[in-house]
């Protein structure tokens, strides 16, 4: 029986569990994490905050990935949230080189 408490599950993450992190994070590790930032963003459904890349749970795996990897390079909470709303422009990104 599921509950708020117990955030779904969707068929690939209970196969991948979460996905690694990458051993150097490099400035193209990065870029795809921005990417994945702004394409998984949530989306308001009826149900629910909703993956609006592939209609899963919010936040997806690959949202949650790409938090975990700006995290590894220093980057706040705040920071990583106002990427988002800024639609990715690393202005004011420590290495942003924007």
């Amino acid at each position: 029986m599921r509950t708020t408490a117990t955030p779904p599950v969707d068929a690939l993450e209970k196969v991948l569990g979460e996905l690694p992190l990458p051993w150097v994070v490099t400035v193209d590790d990065l870029k795809l994490a921005l990417l994945a930032l702004l394409v998984h963003a949530p989306e308001q459904w009826p149900t629910g905050p909703l993956c609006r890349a592939d209609r899963t749970a919010y936040p997806c795996l690959l949202h949650r990935w790409a938090r975990r990897v700006l995290h590894s390079r220093g980057l706040p909470d705040e920071l990583v949230d106002g990427l988002a709303e800024r639609d990715g422009r690393l202005v004011g990104v420590p290495d942003g080189r924007s």
